[in-house]
């Protein structure tokens, strides 16, 4: 089992509340919170703000958190998303013991609920259709009408609602509604729909239910019925709130959680919404909740990101009562810092150009000590064979060299790192004119590059041994959307219009030093001045497959500034 981890605490106003209640004796000194997914998707990154809230505040403030699934909608809902919800919240770092709910659990409770609001004249079943309902509700300027059907006796809405749960109505034909006021400046007031008649078959409860509690209701009596003490929603839930409160007091419960709200995570460049996110994997946008690209945390995963640089991102940004967009960069930044210090630095290229040292003897091999990250030095050193032949990147030679372009050209002098110095003496073309290969001699005094002359080399450049280096698919991953906020509505456009075409690029023909031969799958590497990467879960001994996890900077920033994003 996953240990324990607790977001570091830190000053908000969510925790002064809690302090404050702990302070004045409120709940009798109890914390109790809860993580309420609906399991009808995969966890994304906002989702993992409220996790490290949820979790975090209980274990700092020595209370309890539950994990419960909001699967009042069977019809959207699978056993393969509660199985990746908990897998998830594991692999974050937390742990709900033994407080796993369901608001299945209570379906028998919240339906004695519901007919105890028609006894007391609180909830009537209304028969009005769909459209009939949004026409009766009213708009923010003007007020809603009451239905016809508001006014039935609760004799009739009793036997109505007891058919409505036998099965005897179809879909649509009717709901039970709060009777509250059809007047009330809060749309959420104006006579809400509690229960509904849904025929699905229920991952958990099979075919025992066809009519379902909606999530107001079931969200505010869950939370009563598990003695929840803060009810931590975001700002969407503002407006509800006044329900939360109406349902526990008309019920007069023995306990009244506080619901409280706080700005949700919305991250640039990518998109929040489930249903969004879902409408990208069934639409073969991407390859599957996994993708890479994707937002998810099954995606961040297979890329490379860290439970530990989520948590740290979450607790970067903070707890805020309004929203606002949060820049990716931060997010990359968080990765960027974790991985500095637990990736293992290897070398890699992945645009190949094969380099010949003529004056080195032919069939020699000698092995270079090359260092595995500079940050640990716990993490020792390895051996790298250096031979005659070897790959560097095609970006590390111009045979006609810009102003400040110090790498490789004809007659400049390189340090290959961990090698020796090297001299370009002539370049090899292609019937196309393209160079294919280099002829350099190198200095044997410069083993390990180090210069006993003490001449100044200014570039030092990546290579690999050609005898010796394993082939390699690579996926230089990238962000989805080219537009800042691509589910900004009133940019008028469908947000799939922002996808970005560049957002992945597959090479399939790159070198990587040997010691990555059977790397696991998972684990999680710098190559050195290209970025950071990971070991795809789909990489064998046949073929290794490596994702990059994030660029060593952040070169998004100056492409925006260059005009070259949306």
């Amino acid at each position: 089992m996953t240990t324990n981890v607790a977001a570091t605490a830190g000053s908000d106003f969510i925790r002064e509340i809690i302090t404050n209640d702990l302070k004045a004796g409120k709940n009798g000194g109890r914390v109790v919170t809860r993580f309420p997914p609906e399991p009808n998707g995969y966890l994304h990154i906002g989702h993992a703000k409220s996790i490290c809230l949820n979790f975090g505040v209980a274990r700092e403030f020595g209370g309890v958190c539950h994990l419960r699934f909001d699967d009042t909608n069977p019809a959207k809902e699978d056993v393969e998303y509660v199985d990746a919800i908990m897998e998830f919240v594991h692999w974050l770092g937390f742990d709900w013991g033994d407080k796993l709910f369901y608001a299945s659990d209570y379906f028998a409770k919240l339906h004695d609920f519901a007919v105890e609001l028609i006894k007391r004249g609180k909830a009537y079943v209304c028969s009005l259709t769909p459209d009939e309902m949004r026409a009766y509700r009213g708009t923010l300027t003007e007020p809603g009408k009451d239905s016809p059907y508001r006014s039935r006796s609760v004799e009739e809405n009793l036997q109505l609602f007891a058919e409505m749960r036998a099965g005897k109505h179809e879909e649509g034909t009717h709901v039970l509604r709060a009777k509250i006021d059809m007047a009330s400046p809060n749309l959420n007031l104006r006579d809400p729909a509690i229960y509904r008649i849904k025929k699905a078959e229920h991952h958990r409860t099979g075919d025992t239910w066809c009519i379902y509690p909606m999530y107001d209701f079931a969200h505010a009596l869950s939370d009563m019925i598990e003695g929840i003490t803060h009810s931590l929603c975001t700002l969407e839930f503002e407006d509800h709130r006044p329900l939360y409160d109406w349902c526990l007091e008309t019920l007069e419960t023995p306990c009244h959680p506080q619901q409280i709200e706080f700005a949700r995570l919305n991250l640039s460049y990518t998109v929040m919404s489930k249903r969004k996110l879902l409408e990208l994997v069934e639409g073969g946008y991407v390859s599957g909740w996994d993708d890479p690209r994707m937002p998810t945390l099954a995606g961040l995963r297979r890329r490379g990101v860290t439970p530990e640089a989520i948590r740290d991102f979450c607790q970067r940004i903070g707890m805020a009562k309004r929203d606002s967009l949060v820049d990716m960069g931060m997010l990359e930044y968080s990765v960027r810092d974790d991985l500095n210090h637990r990736a293992a630095r290897v070398m890699a290229v992945l645009r190949p150009l094969k380099l010949v040292i003529e004056n080195y003897p032919e069939g020699q091999v000698e092995e270079m000590d090359a260092v595995n990250n500079p940050e640990d030095p716990s993490m020792g050193s390895r051996k790298v064979p250096f031979a005659r032949e070897l790959y560097i990147e095609q970006d590390d030679f111009r045979e006609d060299p810009p102003k400040k372009f110090f790498r490789l050209s004809p007659g400049r002098e390189v340090r290959l790192r961990y090698g020796y110095l090297v001299t370009c003496t002539g370049v090899v073309k292609n019937e196309k004119g393209e160079v294919v290969e280099l002829r350099c001699t190198y200095d044997p005094a410069t083993r390990g590059g180090n210069t006993p002359d003490g001449r100044k080399v200014k570039a030092t450049i990546h290579w690999v041994s050609a005898a010796h280096a394993r082939p390699a698919e690579v996926r230089l991953y990238d962000r989805l959307f080219n537009h800042e906020n691509p589910g900004l509505e009133k940019d008028g456009k469908d947000y799939k219009t922002h996808l970005n075409p560049s957002s992945l690029e597959t090479l399939p023909q790159c070198w990587v030093e040997p010691s990555l031969a059977g790397a696991a799958a998972g684990s999680r590497l710098q190559f050195e001045r290209l970025g950071y990467f990971c070991v795809d879960p789909l990489s064998t001994a046949d073929k290794l497959v490596f994702n990059r996890t994030v660029t060593l900077k952040d070169t998004w920033t100056k492409l925006e500034q260059r005009g070259e994003v949306d």
